[in-house]
């Protein structure tokens, strides 16, 4: 299996275009699977699922159509992308499982940080509690996200990922309605006061990627 961590801003048509070569590579038997970790220059991505009035404010930042599943997202600097290029052949063909994996993946990571990561049913992605912020009108919790997940599999080769919000500039989600979920905020890990740097969110999902995905070795 590859570790690949890249350095500055990568562009969002590069990477698709990465990912769908690797992905087929995969499959063939070719190459390796790959988790590669970038960050992108801000931009909004629209899932098979986007709904246009979720994209708020369409002349923002650019719009990319993505074939993975979700809605609109968000991408930019100071926040870790974690694309996932895994054979689900050899891994099992359970995509409900695969997506719990991935959040299992970013709640352990979290962890590391003294960070409560939590799921919540109908909601992809991962939630923190917000006990300091007033509460929802239903008297809950607030609750903000601060780990996206989207993928898309293709002859069961897995690709596109998950998203984690280190210290992205957060007034930039308010151009969409994140993954279509209204009524709760976006936070980081340094918008939760800790100050985490890039290198230190990686070094711990390479430690945690281990606790949840066997790594499968190349025949």
């Amino acid at each position: 299996m590859e570790w690949r961590v890249s350095d500055g801003l990568t562009g969002y048509e590069e990477a698709v275009a990465t990912m769908e070569a690797r992905a087929a590579a995969i499959h063939a038997g070719e190459a390796d699977e790959l988790v590669w970790l970038v960050e992108h220059p801000p931009l909004y991505t629209a899932g098979t699922s986007a709904r246009t009035e979720d994209l708020l404010e369409p002349d923002r930042f650019p719009v990319f159509p993505s074939r993975r599943g979700g809605q609109f997202t968000y991408h930019g600097p100071g926040q870790r992308i974690a694309y996932t290029m895994l054979d689900l052949n050899r891994r099992g063909r359970d995509v409900r499982r695969f997506v719990w994996n991935l959040e299992e993946w970013v709640i352990r990571t979290l962890a590391e940080f003294g960070v409560t990561g939590e799921r919540r049913a109908g909601r992809v992605g991962v939630w923190v509690v917000r006990p300091e912020k007033p509460p929802l009108p239903d008297g809950s919790p607030a609750e903000d996200k601060i780990a996206a997940i989207g993928v898309r599999l293709r002859r069961w080769v897995s690709f596109h990922g998950l998203a984690i919000n280190v210290e992205p500039d957060l007034e930039h989600f308010s151009g969409i309605v994140p993954c279509g979920i209204r009524g709760h905020g976006v936070t980081s890990l340094v918008d939760l006061g800790l100050p985490v740097t890039m290198g230190d969110l990686d070094a711990a999902l390479e430690r945690t990627f281990d606790t949840v995905f066997t790594r499968i070795r190349q025949e």
